[in-house]
Order: structure tokens, then sequence, then C-alpha cells
């Protein structure tokens, strides 16, 4: 399928070779730069919700190519404020761009301004929803931190509830022979249906609270923050929001070349003292957020083929 037009909306949406075609994309990008392939392309960038590294690493990934930015970190300064509709927001600055970022609080709020634009329209998160770019960038960080997709234990811990991260990459993995590890209080356990979708595609999991139990195993630990801003319960927040922490203390039971993911921003779940080890890539990987999304950006206007 092409990638020219088209919507990136879910990871759901990708088969195996439009993932590798992507990855593939990315790692040309990232070799030999091209900054003039976007020369008169305009991006809008449109965040409804606050974000640091997708907003600035599309920003950054669109500018290194040649393009243009326009739109909002901030929907309070928009005609949001006066009532205007996500739908005609979309219709309005779909005239001004070649293409739209989106971030929206609102899960369904990237398939909504789809169906409003007529110029493709990227997901940089929907709420608990999807977060495909991300899941993208984590992808690429493993093939290049592990050399493979393929034959891989990954251990996803913290907040599997709310986690769109989680969701989007856990699905994306499926294609791949893996095992998955979910780890996480049951109260922030992955979603039924995930699982449910997991064993269709006959793709083995483990469920549990105990890290130190599955540790030992894992190729990948992919942490993540307890998320306050998606609890609706503050008291379960407050109940919840240290079920985790892990230091270098963690590395002598895990392998010698594990490698630990973390979406960002970090509160207190992954400590400093691991920053200097080379198992840490979470910072690696934020910087691969730049030539995923350059990808991205170049195949959906059909700068790239």
């Amino acid at each position: 399928m092409t990638f020219k037009g088209r919507d990136i909306i879910s990871i759901r949406d990708f088969s195996k070779e439009d993932i590798l075609k992507v990855l593939d994309v990315a790692q040309k990008l990232e070799r030999r730069p091209q900054p003039t392939l976007m020369k008169g392309a305009v991006m809008g960038s449109l965040f409804f919700e606050p974000s640091t590294r997708t907003r600035l690493s599309f920003t950054s990934a669109m500018e290194k190519l040649g393009g243009e930015v326009l739109g909002f970190e901030d929907a309070a300064v928009t005609s949001v404020q006066k009532g205007e509709t996500l739908w005609d927001t979309i219709k309005m600055v779909n005239n001004y761009v070649d293409v739209i970022v989106q971030r929206h609080p609102v899960e369904g709020a990237a398939k909504l301004a789809a169906n409003a634009a007529d110029v493709p329209v990227i997901n940089a998160g929907d709420g608990a929803n999807q977060h495909p770019t991300q899941t993208l960038l984590d992808l690429f960080t493993i093939q290049k931190e592990k050399g493979k997709l393929d034959g891989l234990n990954i251990g996803f811990v913290g907040d599997l509830k709310y986690g769109r991260t989680v969701h989007s990459l856990c699905m994306a993995m499926s294609h791949f022979r893996t095992k998955l590890f979910f780890v996480a209080p049951e109260a922030l356990q992955m979603p039924e249906y995930y699982l449910a979708d997991l064993q269709k595609k006959k793709i083995p999991y483990v469920v549990t609270a105990d890290l130190n139990k599955v540790a030992p195993q894992l190729d990948i630990l992919y942490m993540t923050r307890i998320q306050k801003e998606r609890f609706p319960d503050p008291i379960e927040y407050n109940r919840l929001k240290d079920s985790f922490h892990i230091n270098r203390q963690l590395l002598k039971i895990t392998k010698k070349d594990v490698r630990i993911l973390h979406p960002l921003p970090r509160v207190n779940e992954i400590a400093t003292d691991l920053d200097d080890t080379p198992n840490a890539a979470y910072f690696r990987q934020a910087a691969n957020g730049v030539p995923i999304r350059q990808a991205l950006i170049a195949l959906v206007t059909g700068r790239a083929a």
C-alpha cells in the first residue's frame, strides 16, 4: 500500500511490511540527511495537549528536511476557546498546510481530524488510545539496540491500563516473533481486549505484578510512568503512583545486554544512577524520534517512496 496521502492514525493500520518500510526510510534519512526534501511544504502542528519530545521532534524533523511549520502548542490561544469545534479547526488549517500533526486528549480525535482534512493527518497521540509515531520510534530503537525485532522478550512495566505507548507497541510487536511480559498491579494491567487480540495472534505473554520474577528473561524493559492526568480518581493515583522504581540494583539480575526504554517524561520510576549505563536507551530512544518522523512526513506527502 502506498503511503502518499495516507493518514497515520493507529498502529493497527500498519502491516509488517508497512512498519519495515518506515524503518528503512528512517534509516536512510539518518545516514544521508536530505535538507531540501520538504522544501516548499508546510506542516500544521496542532497540539491540544502538552508535549515536549513529540512536538519538538516533529518540528525538528520538518525543519531539517527544509520544510516549514505553523501551528500551536496551547489550545488556549486558539479559537477553540471561542467555541470552535475540532472539525472546523481542521477544515480551516487544512487550507494552509500539506500535512497535519495533531495531539489531542480525546480518544478518536485523530480519526475525526482525518475525516475533516484533505491533507494527510498524523496522530501524535489521542488520549489513552494510540500514539503510532512513538511506536515506530520505539521499534526503530529496538532494532538499532538489539539488531533485530524477532526473537525478543519484551517487558512492559508500570501504567499498562492508560499507557497508549504500551497499547500501540504491543500491537506492533505482534507482527514479529516475540514474547511479551506485562508487569503492573492489577488495577493498572493491560486491558483485556488487547490480551484477547494477542491470544488470537498466538503471541505468548505473561501477566504479573512481580518485576523481579521476570526481569532476568527480558531483552527489552519498557518502563512507563504512572500517568496522573489519566486517572479519574486522585485517591487511586496516590495509591499506585509509586508502584515501581528501578535503579542500578536491577542490573544484578538482568541480562547484561538488556536495554531499558521509556517514552518519557519520567517521574521517579527510573533512578538517575541508570542514566550513564549502556543499558539505558531512553535518551537515544527520544533522539530516534527525528528520523522516524522525517520518514513519515516524507512518505505521506509523497516526497519519499
